[in-house]
């Protein structure tokens, strides 16, 4: 019986998936939330296309990698304009035109106290009024999942907290999103990045409403749900496979026009105090179609990095023992080997369980890739008006595809904080990033570093060592429906800027859909 009800369960989802992404549907808060929850969702080049971007409050003397103030950073203080409303004179944080949606607001300040509006298709009174600067407040319950209190916030609205809020809200026309301060003659930091899809003008999104909200009550909560506990899929064909590290011995799984669902890997065999050195020294690799597009150490791929410790998010499980479970959706054509690579004297046995099943291969259906660099002793720099400090690069991409998210494993030789840098997410042509952050810990998520370990279901801190944010560390993030297409090149710098000089070994490994041969 559980294996009928697991059956009807995926069917039901298969045919809200086909609805929510077909071209000609109305893309809507429903259809949204149903992408959000869909693994299969992202595997595909989106259509209607759509050009993800962020604007936040980075200062606003960022203006050329060629000019002074590339590494300013007063990122607190920079918005939009300011605008006198009904006689309030409101602060101006995102304005955009044209049909789109904002698929995430992250907010922080030390201050909570004001009035948070949204405005949409230039309706001149809000839809959306919170009674502080910050999500948590939003006027209907969203849930846990969709609304996220950061790891240093105070519920004292006159005192410190961030928030990030990951309800989407799709527009017809344009969004508007304002802040009215209780005193601008006090100059307080605000904080804030929203991220946004720009889609053509002829495509047809409904506008959001709280009454809408309100009559989707219940999908709000099974989004919640299947966030915070998600659901591994395990019908289709399943291949068990145990091998032993060393052997190098490729798995193939079943052939034709398939896509692995969900890949279980536990390893045994092995003395508890060398987990951490055995799972950083054995390698999975994937290839789909005779290309290897996998490239990580299982630390890096399925655990948090350094240390392998336990996590729980959308796409990753582990539990910190040796049982690691990947729920990301890779497609292939014909073929899709895995094997095992040893990069040590460390031995063990792994048992795989893969399942597969039929994938509905469209030509915008592309490849997964996962790969990891490393580089060590990495300067770090807090002189923030000098043009020569570092804009070390994440990651850069050639050709078509899908950006999904990344892992910092990092091991920080400074006394304190090294992340007061921002990201630089440069999209294809682009003449000034797309991406321009605020921090480090910003773009993971959080606020107000040094950071303490946290997970969601979008990733989080799996490993933070001490109060200092010396030593070790790691951030993870996995995006949902603000993943970002790119046509010919994705490029994804950070600022290496730190609260004192010094150094810092990297270890990321990125995520990502494209094509064969990025």
């Amino acid at each position: 019986m559980s294996k009928i009800i697991s059956f009807l369960f995926y069917a039901m989802i298969a045919i809200l998936q086909s609805y929510a992404f077909s071209a000609k549907s109305q893309i809507s808060l429903n259809s949204l939330l149903n992408e959000m929850v869909s693994y299969d969702a992202i595997a595909v080049f989106p259509t209607p296309y759509y050009r993800a971007a962020q604007v936040s409050s980075y200062d606003r003397r960022t203006v050329s990698p060629f000019l002074p103030g590339w590494f300013a950073n007063n990122d607190g203080g920079g918005y939009v304009r300011l605008d006198t409303i009904g006689g309030r004179v409101e602060k101006v944080l995102f304005e955009e035109n044209g049909p789109g949606v904002v698929t995430r607001i992250w907010l922080t300040t030390n201050d909570k106290r004001g009035v948070l509006r949204i405005y949409f298709d230039g309706n001149p009174y809000p839809e959306i009024e919170i009674p502080a600067y910050d999500t948590s407040a939003f006027p209907i319950d969203v849930g846990k999942a969709l609304s996220l209190k950061h790891t240093h916030y105070d519920k004292d609205i006159s005192k410190t907290g961030g928030t990030t809020l990951f309800l989407p809200l799709p527009y017809s026309k344009s969004c508007r999103i304002t802040f009215e301060e209780p005193d601008y003659s006090v100059k307080l930091p605000r904080y804030y990045q929203v991220c946004y899809r720009q889609y053509k003008m002829d495509t047809s999104v409904r506008t959001f409403s709280l009454r809408e909200l309100q009559s989707l009550h219940n999908k709000i909560a099974v989004t919640n749900n299947l966030l915070l506990a998600p659901k591994t899929f395990n019908h289709g064909i399943k291949s068990r496979f145990i091998v032993n590290s060393a052997n190098d011995k490729p798995l193939t799984l079943p052939k034709g026009n398939r896509a692995i669902k969900s890949l279980l890997v536990s390893i045994s065999g092995f003395s508890p105090e060398k987990y951490s050195e055995l799972m950083d020294s054995i390698w999975i690799k994937i290839d789909f179609d005779g290309t290897e597009c996998v490239c990580c150490s299982l630390s890096d791929f399925f655990s948090g990095g350094k240390g392998a410790p336990s996590m729980n998010s959308w796409y990753f499980s582990s539990d910190g023992k040796g049982s690691m479970l990947s729920r990301w959706v890779m497609p292939y054509k014909k073929t899709a080997n895995i094997r095992l690579e040893s990069h040590g004297t460390l031995n063990c046995k792994a048992a795989f369980t893969v399942y597969t099943d039929t994938f509905d291969r469209t030509e915008n259906a592309m490849y997964f890739h996962a790969r990891t660099h490393l580089e060590k002793n990495i300067p770090v720099n807090n002189d923030y008006d000098s043009n020569t400090n570092l804009d070390w690069n994440f990651t850069t991409i050639n050709g078509r595809g899908v950006y999904c998210g990344d892992l910092l494993s990092l091991y920080n030789h400074c006394p304190d904080w090294y992340g007061e840098g921002d990201e630089k997410i440069w999209v294809d042509h682009d003449k000034f990033p797309s991406f321009m952050g605020t921090g480090l810990e910003d773009y993971y998520n959080c606020s107000w570093a040094p950071v303490v370990a946290f997970m969601t279901p979008f990733g989080g801190a799996p490993r933070a060592d001490e109060s200092s944010s010396h030593g070790q560390n790691a951030f993870l993030r996995t995006r949902n429906l603000d993943v970002i297409p790119f046509n010919n090149k994705f490029k994804f710098d950070m600022e290496m800027l730190s609260w004192h000089k010094g150094v810092v070994d990297y270890n990321v490994t990125a995520f990502w859909y494209g094509s064969i041969g990025h």
